[in-house]
């Protein structure tokens, strides 16, 4: 049964981290903001699924994933349900909530990041934010990036299956939500990790690893994988990048 994902068209967005999961288990999916008929046609079908009256556990926004009768919001919730469905989560209890806790942490990092460039909310312009966007990038960058980079180095190396993953002896969706949080922060802060991020082995050894991955690396390459952009998550804006 195909996979259904719902996201704005023309970005990566939390979108992206459920991309990664659908392409390195190979499941078949549509991407239906990007159907054919145009970028006017794709937002209503988002519309139309968000105010849908008939949906009795109505999401409140995308991404949402449909598999047959269900419908999933928020990218954790989903990830958990596709850690399940495509063998990208432990088979046992505690090792999925533990997956589940970590992607939980990733969405935490998210938002962070976000307000770095919308520190007053995303219904004010970026251009209209500057100062104080300035101000919070300095913080996060201080402060909170080290703290995000330092708690996923120090799972690594308390894995008690080896270092190679955040969980067990085999890679699940939060080492692809934690390769895609480096590859956006690379984007929009070139600079500062250029100089900060060596000291995060473990990380820098995941991430290539998920980059390599027969799966990953030929969609990294396709078309199907989106540009960062400044309309996105991770933007990259020079003056915010130290």
């Amino acid at each position: 049964m195909k996979f259904e994902l719902y996201y704005w068209p023309g970005i990566q967005g939390r979108g992206e981290f459920i991309r990664l999961a659908l392409e390195e288990a190979g499941a078949e999916y549509q991407d239906v903001a990007r159907d054919p008929g145009g970028e006017q046609q794709a937002v209503r079908k988002l519309q139309d699924l968000l105010g849908d009256s008939k949906i009795s556990k109505p999401p409140f926004a995308v991404p949402v994933l449909k598999h047959g009768e269900l419908v999933i919001a928020q990218t954790a919730n989903i990830l958990l349900y596709l850690g399940a469905q495509l063998k990208l989560a432990p088979a046992d209890e505690a090792g999925r909530l533990w997956a589940n806790q970590l992607q939980l942490t990733v969405t935490d990092w998210v938002v962070e990041i976000h307000d770095t460039h919308h520190p007053l909310g995303p219904t004010e312009y970026y251009q209209d934010q500057k100062p104080e966007a300035r101000k919070r990038s300095q913080l996060f960058l201080k402060q909170r990036l080290p703290k995000y980079l330092g708690y996923f180095e120090r799972v690594l190396l308390q894995n008690p299956s080896g270092k190679q993953f955040l969980v067990g002896d085999k890679l699940s969706y939060p080492d692809l939500s934690l390769f895609q949080v480096m590859e956006g922060l690379r984007y929009a802060f070139p600079r500062h990790l250029s100089r900060v991020e060596k000291k995060y082995p473990g990380i820098l050894a995941l991430h290539d690893h998920v980059q390599q991955r027969p799966r990953i690396a030929a969609y990294l390459v396709s078309g199907r994988r989106l540009a960062f952009n400044e309309d996105g998550l991770f933007r990259h804006y020079p003056e915010l990048d130290d």
